[in-house]
């Protein structure tokens, strides 16, 4: 008689005091369908991930609180559609009432529940609780009490059940628990990697930074929901409207216009790049967006990122008249066209050898609006490149690109090197005798 006076003052104060419950010895109890229901046997148990489980069973009932972290929450672990927050329930005939069911039939209640963990001491676990939980079928249980206390028509819900002082049976609680606030930052630093990869600033949207950092986002998300749950579903809904993380056409089409911009602006020494970029972007807007009328593909058939001769310099940029056809274009006549001829100009110097500035273009040595692959005569001192070799002068600069071979500051082309003007030195003039030309004596 005096244990159960006992259990009914401590139902009284449980249900008619709000929060302020108080117990002399562990225990895990509340308000089952309006009914007292108390566990028999209960404890508590830590995973290798940190999430808690506390239990109670009571001869063939079963009462499980899932918590995703041992850490303390005093304002409370929202119950819903989120696995590692739940709420169960198991009778006696074997039917299981979960948090994370739908009220389905039920219309009249609500899917609301909250767990609140409100201190950890000497490995105990203290708290909490109140859910409304619908078997699969959406019959309910509920250990929800009132909604508000009875004397007011607003305030902090009642309770429905507490867990005091249940012990920590296996595992062990973490030193440094993850909690809700952690795995927001997470999903902050996730949302600003996946804004700064999907950016309108970007040149390029890459696909695989796009598709690495959507699914970055959405993990951090679903950990977010796990940690702190989704009461509301916006965490859901950001999740659902990241799709499959397959980038957009509109993005696809972007990258397009943007490399072919850059292509048709494409110079001799970043042709290569720009046309392959350009390929390759042609390329990934017919995976993403499809080709129905086959334009798609008739432009890369088209495109010709190739250098047959591979002189350094594009095929594109071969077609000096400019008439399409690649074969009429013999910058030295020697029957071999420039875009298979590694010598243009068929001075001695292999195209691919001739001057180019810092950016891989071709140079204009003599400023006569030649490039250097195109003229024989590099330096424009009368004699051609191909009977210039060495460095006479020694200036580190070869004689074919040196107006001064010899360094005596009087230019080649005014020391008589080639007086019959056919580019051969052969006949140049040796004033003094001793074999060799004014042109290469200081």
């Amino acid at each position: 008689m005096k244990k159960f006076t006992l259990i009914t003052l401590v139902f009284l104060t449980l249900f008619g005091c709000g929060d302020e419950v108080q117990f002399n010895s562990p225990a895990i109890q509340g308000s089952y369908d309006n009914q007292f229901w108390r566990a028999k046997s209960f404890g508590a148990s830590i995973d290798a991930t940190g999430a808690l489980t506390i239990k109670g069973i009571n001869n063939a009932e079963t009462l499980e609180l899932f918590l995703p972290s041992a850490s303390i929450n005093v304002d409370g672990y929202i119950l819903g559609d989120v696995e590692s927050i739940e709420a169960r329930f198991t009778k006696a005939d074997g039917t299981v009432y979960s948090t994370n069911n739908s009220n389905g039939t039920s219309p009249d209640y609500e899917d609301y529940g909250e767990i609140r963990l409100t201190e950890i001491l000497n490995n105990t676990f203290t708290g909490t609780f109140r859910f409304n939980a619908y078997s699969a079928s959406g019959d309910v249980v509920n250990f929800t009490g009132s909604t508000h206390d009875v004397e007011q028509s607003t305030g902090d819900p009642i309770y429905g059940g507490i867990f005091y002082k249940v012990p920590l049976l296996s595992g062990s609680i973490p030193t440094n628990p993850i909690v809700c606030a952690d795995v927001e930052d997470l999903a902050n630093e996730a949302e600003g990697a996946y804004e700064a990869a999907t950016s309108s600033d970007l040149e390029f949207i890459i696909k695989a930074d796009f598709e690495a950092a959507c699914n970055n986002y959405i993990a951090a998300l679903n950990v977010q929901r796990n940690y702190c749950g989704d009461p509301d579903g916006s965490i859901q809904e950001m999740i659902d409207n990241l799709g499959n993380c397959v980038m957009s056409c509109e993005d696809a089409i972007h990258n397009v216009t943007e490399a072919e911009s850059q292509y048709i602006t494409a110079t001799i020494g970043n042709f290569n790049e720009k046309c392959a970029q350009y390929l390759f972007y042609l390329q990934e807007q017919i995976e993403i967006c499809g080709d129905a009328d086959g334009s798609i593909q008739e432009e890369i058939d088209a495109l010709d990122c190739a250098d047959d001769d591979n002189d350094g310099v594009p095929n594109v940029f071969e077609d000096f008249n400019g008439d399409g056809d690649l074969t009429n274009d013999d910058t030295d006549g020697d029957g071999i066209p420039n875009y298979l001829d590694d010598d243009d100009d068929g001075d001695g110097v292999l195209t691919i050898d001739e001057a180019k500035d810092e950016d891989g273009n071709p140079i204009d040595t003599d400023g006569d609006g030649d490039v250097n692959y195109l003229d024989n005569d590099d330096d424009g001192d009368g004699l051609f490149s191909n009977y210039e070799t060495g460095d006479t002068d020694g200036d580190g600069v070869p004689d074919y690109l040196d107006n001064d071979d010899d360094g005596d500051s009087i230019l080649t082309l005014n020391e008589n090197a080639d007086p019959n003007g056919d580019g051969n030195p052969d006949d140049a003039v040796d004033t003094d005798g001793n074999g060799i030309p004014d042109y290469l004596q200081p």
